[in-house]
């Protein structure tokens, strides 16, 4: 099976394509402009890779929200003043840019979509593990999937921030889900096929199957996009940015260190372990050193 390759979104010729850039634009500036009443104090460091699944949909509601406060930036002209983007669960794409205006003709009532995703960056796979199934022929051209890594402020307490997204075309990544699963995953015959939804037109009702799913799936991992490679290049960059001065790869293992029912010994080991890490990426004496203090710090503080 040939590899998938990008469709480069809808054609110039629509409509809506200048929206559809504006959109992109906004999503990549809303980090810098994203506001949350959320603030996490008082957790223990083993306790912070919970934090994924229940601050996940509130962080995503306030990107949704984040998103409709900086319409100056997809609608210049307000020429979309009756559209605006609806979060909905069990349906794809889960945020649509759509409108109820009962003089809208149906086939503009939905202009574009965004599968939405949070990520908390220090959570314990290292990756998202968020499961991604919708069928590619369910995506519109202009339709998204967008990854929202998020940290809290202060890295082990504070108010959630996010980072730079991971923005991909919605078909695309659901192509390459699926060639992935069927081709490049390392397995072959009936246990690397995929069964492909009954749906396959944009913008299902809750009631249409719309997701492919994997004929044999004993380990549930079918539509774990980042474990097929899409994000790699974009993980290991974001990894490697600075948290309070430390390159997030760094934080997220000391993190590792103090899973419940780790040791003492375990736990120096790692801290060891960490700073030739460190050495090994390059890192000055001075900063080392600021990593050593922090980790002693937060392990007298944080230790489980």
């Amino acid at each position: 099976m040939v590899a998938p390759t990008h469709t480069g979104g809808p054609a110039a010729a629509w409509a809506h394509a200048a929206l559809y850039s504006r959109v992109k634009t906004a999503l990549h500036a809303l980090p810098s402009r994203f506001r949350t009443s959320l603030r996490i104090a008082g957790i223990s460091a083993v306790d912070l890779f919970t934090l994924n699944t229940p601050l996940g949909a509130a962080i995503e509601q306030s990107v949704v929200d984040s998103l409709n406060d900086v319409r100056e930036l997809w609608d210049p002209t307000g020429q979309y003043k009756l559209y605006s983007f609806i979060r909905q669960a069990q349906v794809f794409p889960d945020v649509r840019l759509e409108t109820t205006a009962p003089d809208v003709p149906t086939a503009d009532k939905i202009l574009m979509g965004i599968e939405l995703k949070g990520w908390f960056v220090l959570a314990k796979e290292g990756e998202p593990s968020f499961r991604y199934t919708a069928s590619p022929a369910v995506c519109a051209l202009q339709d998204l999937l967008v990854v929202y890594p998020w940290v809290l402020d202060e890295v082990v307490s504070g108010s959630p921030k996010l980072m730079r997204p991971f923005i991909e075309e919605a078909r695309y990544a659901a192509e390459h889900r699926n060639h992935y699963w069927t081709e490049t995953r390392g397995v072959v015959g009936p246990g690397a096929a995929v069964v492909t939804a009954d749906h396959q037109a944009p913008y299902p009702n809750k009631a249409q199957k719309f997701n492919d799913s994997a004929a044999t799936d004993s380990g549930g991992n079918f539509g774990r996009v980042a474990r097929g490679g899409l994000m790699t290049a974009y993980i290991n960059e974001l990894m490697a940015l600075p948290l309070s001065g430390i390159p997030a790869k760094h934080w997220q293992t000391f993190l590792k260190l103090f899973a419940h029912g780790a040791q003492d010994d375990a736990i120096g080991r790692g801290l060891a372990g960490l700073k030739l890490e460190a050495e090994a990426a390059g890192l000055s004496a001075d900063e080392i050193g600021k990593i050593e203090r922090l980790l002693q710090a937060s392990r007298d503080v944080f230790g489980s």
